[in-house]
């Protein structure tokens, strides 16, 4: 991995989540993630104040081979969503880590945060899944 991610949490379910400042995160999905959906089409994300509980569904991610489900890693309210994605769904492709993130959650617990893989950890959870 590179520099760009070492200071990201992982899921199990292949979300990354980036602490901003305080109590709010970026999530997008991992490199791993969108190699394994292939080419990304549409994307289907919360709205600005919705809710979302961490480890349930908050939207899909559709590509030329299956519809995914999108799952939050943590719990609390969206405050921010990436529009580039309506237009360009093919942004989380080509930067996973960056322009492809996916929302911005204001964290109602940050303890949960802790529950969430560091990225040694989830090099080891995607390697074991490949053998």
């Amino acid at each position: 991995m590179t520099n760009a991610t070492a200071n990201l949490l992982y899921s199990k379910e292949h979300e990354w989540v980036l602490q901003l400042e305080g109590n709010k995160v970026r999530v997008g999905i991992t490199d791993y993630a969108q190699k394994a959906l292939g080419d990304i089409v549409f994307v289907e994300i919360p709205e600005i104040d919705d809710e979302v509980t961490a480890d349930e569904t908050m939207g899909t991610i559709e590509s030329v081979k299956a519809v995914s489900e999108l799952f939050s890693p943590v719990s609390g309210t969206v405050v921010s969503v990436n529009e580039v994605l309506e237009d360009a769904p093919e942004t989380i492709n080509e930067h996973p880590y960056d322009a492809g993130w996916l929302v911005e959650v204001e964290v109602s617990n940050l303890e949960e945060l802790e529950s969430l893989l560091k990225e040694e950890e989830y090099q080891a959870f995607i390697n074991e899944g490949e053998e």
